[in-house]
């Protein structure tokens, strides 16, 4: 088939990147593309084939299938395939099929290569691994959207203001925003109030309209922090009604900004430190979700987020430690709480439940149990007054089965591995995942590193944990390369969590298993696993790439939901984000697919 210039530009001016390139660049890429026709079933190329070009479906269907001829993902017009084998050496880790009759633009490999050294859109979309994120959250340089409130509380010009007045009272604000169909007319504030109603002598049955600040400075949410504070120093202002296109979406007060400069991990921490209730502890862990907001609308890297939010719950547990004690008095033997899943992995985010056991040192006697069980259901019960909520599946310290003498966890993990039947490969998955949190660290210690060294030396158990990790798949599979929940409250949406963050941490674990690593963090993990060569250092790569992307998405997910006023959760529409967050997101998943082929084919590198 052959298309016009005009008509690949026609098609390419609705995809990102090349809608955000310099026309003169676009127009001289163009004059560069190959159109290639493609019959039903016939090989696009076959894996470890140089490519010759990035590939973009300008119509039809494409199948990528893994090293294995395994299916990874299904494409569809406007997707592009193929830049990932360019990235690394010219050959390709896929391969490729067209399912029906397809027609291919491809963008020779000199021409990508060129562009992506001389602009920077293209090399942003095709290589994210080479965009660095600031790693400091700033107030003057965080955007206003992140600052707002989103849901300003507001009345019509004709409310008198006494009603106004009681409304602020209730919402317990300073200044109310007057609108008419979304369109902001004005502002009044508690200072209009007290200056213009009290102190000027007006009737309670004054109408808002006539005390307002008419016509208000707005800014839109794609502000910045400086532009609020520069405009309230300028104007001497306290309030900044935010609007886009003309409709009222938040406000920002100094109230605000003070909030924002304050909410830290630190202060988060230390508050919980001293508190003595586990309610006193609940009204700050109740900060969390504005936490996450702030660090992820300030840059910081996902790890790092995830780390210090998991720093709060780990403060909280030792503070409940030590109020347990305080209650039932000194413990009568060493004891040692310990965390697993996301807490022990430290990669809490905004959605977390409680997963803890408790270790007793092997001195302990029948008359000491009930103060451990005391001990445990303080904590447990403490934790989920801070909104740790308890764990589904019982994998508490409340739980008899999990709190219990040293000597038993060692025949547990014994057991676990000689007889590796499906519960057993669940929960050594969990126990692989445990860290210390208070009390005596030395009684897991020899175990930990005990258990590592029995595992790793028993093929057989390390087969079914391989195939226990392979049960999260990530969404690819339909068109656009994503296969969302069918039916729910969450239809039409892909889970981060268990399809996207969850294959990666299983993997993570094989390998952490393989090298027999006692670290339990998810990227501390994959990076230890490349530099002991379990993991080739292009396949270790392109898999920390996919998870800092995937783990990214998920926060920046939920911190739209927290400033939204939504409670945060792991589900996210594919249609809710741009086409660059999707092809990336596919590209991800594609390289954690390829990843579980290998490792279940008993690969354990991808080279």
């Amino acid at each position: 088939m052959t298309l016009s210039p005009s008509s690949i530009a026609q098609f390419l001016s609705a995809i990102h990147p090349y809608d955000a390139m310099a026309p003169a660049a676009l127009r001289a890429m163009i004059e560069t593309f190959d159109v290639r026709d493609f019959a039903a079933g016939h090989q696009i190329y076959a894996v470890e084939d140089p490519l010759d070009g990035l590939f973009v479906v300008y119509e039809g269907e494409v199948e990528v299938r893994d090293a294995h001829d395994m299916p990874i993902s299904l494409l569809g017009p406007r997707n592009s395939f193929g830049e990932r084998g360019l990235l690394r050496d010219g050959k390709s880790l896929t391969s490729a099929r067209a399912v029906i009759d397809t027609i291919l633009l491809v963008l020779p490999a000199e021409q990508f290569h060129k562009a992506m050294a001389e602009d920077p859109a293209f090399r942003r979309f095709f290589d994210r691994s080479r965009t660095e994120r600031p790693n400091k959250a700033a107030l003057a340089t965080t955007q206003v959207a992140a600052l707002m409130a989103t849901s300003p509380l507001t009345c019509p010009p004709e409310t008198d203001v006494q009603t106004a007045a009681r409304l602020m009272r209730d919402a317990r604000v300073s200044s109310i925003c007057v609108t008419q169909d979304g369109t902001l007319l004005g502002i009044v504030t508690i200072r209009d109030l007290s200056g213009k109603v009290v102190g000027g002598g007006l009737g309670l049955d004054t109408t808002v309209s006539s005390i307002m600040t008419t016509d208000p400075v707005t800014l839109p949410p794609s502000a910045i922090g400086s532009d609020v504070l520069h405009t309230m120093m300028e104007r001497g202002i306290g309030h900044v009604p935010v609007s886009q296109q003309g409709k009222l979406v938040g406000i920002v007060t100094q109230t605000d900004l003070t909030r924002f400069q304050a909410v830290s991990s630190a202060e988060l921490v230390s508050e919980i430190a001293h508190s003595t209730s586990a309610a006193a502890m609940a009204a700050v862990t109740r900060r969390i979700p504005q936490l996450l907001a702030q660090l992820v609308a300030g840059g910081n890297r996902h790890e790092v987020i995830t780390r210090l939010i998991t720093d709060v719950a780990d403060t909280a547990t030792r503070r409940l430690l030590s109020l347990a004690e305080d209650r039932l008095g000194a413990p009568p033997v060493p004891y040692l709480w310990l965390a697993c899943g996301s807490q022990g992995r430290q990669e809490q985010t905004g959605v977390s439940d409680q997963d803890n056991c408790l270790f007793l040192d092997d001195r302990v006697t029948d008359a000491d149990l009930p103060y451990f069980e005391a001990l445990a259901r303080f904590v447990c019960d403490g934790l989920d007054t801070c909104g740790y909520v308890y764990c589904p599946g019982d994998m508490m310290a409340t739980n008899p089965r999990w709190r219990q003498p040293v000597r038993v966890w060692r025949d547990y993990f014994a057991r676990w591995i000689a007889t590796p039947n499906p519960e057993a490969q669940m929960l050594a998955s969990v126990m692989f995942d445990l860290r210390p949190i208070g009390g005596a660290k030395s009684l897991f210690q020899d175990l930990q590193a005990e258990t590592l060294r029995k595992a790793s030396a028993n093929s057989i158990f390390v087969a079914h944990m391989v195939t226990n990790s392979l049960k999260h798949t990530p969404p690819l599979g339909l068109l656009r390369g994503f296969a969302t929940i069918r039916s729910g409250e969450h239809k039409n949406t892909i889970d981060l969590k268990h399809n996207g963050v969850v294959p990666v941490v299983d993997l993570a674990r094989i390998y952490a298993l393989q090298s027999k690593l006692t670290v339990v963090n998810t990227a501390a993990r994959i990076d230890a696993a490349i530099g002991d060569g379990h993991l080739s250092i292009s396949g270790g790569k392109n898999l920390r790439d996919a998870y800092d992307l995937i783990a990214e998405t998920r926060l920046e997910h939920q911190a739209e939901q927290v400033r939204s006023g939504s409670m945060p959760d792991n589900f996210l529409r594919p249609a809710d984000v741009s086409d660059f967050e999707r092809s990336h997101l596919r590209d991800a998943f594609v390289v954690i697919k390829s990843l579980q082929s290998a490792v279940g084919h008993g690969r354990g590198m991808l080279s």
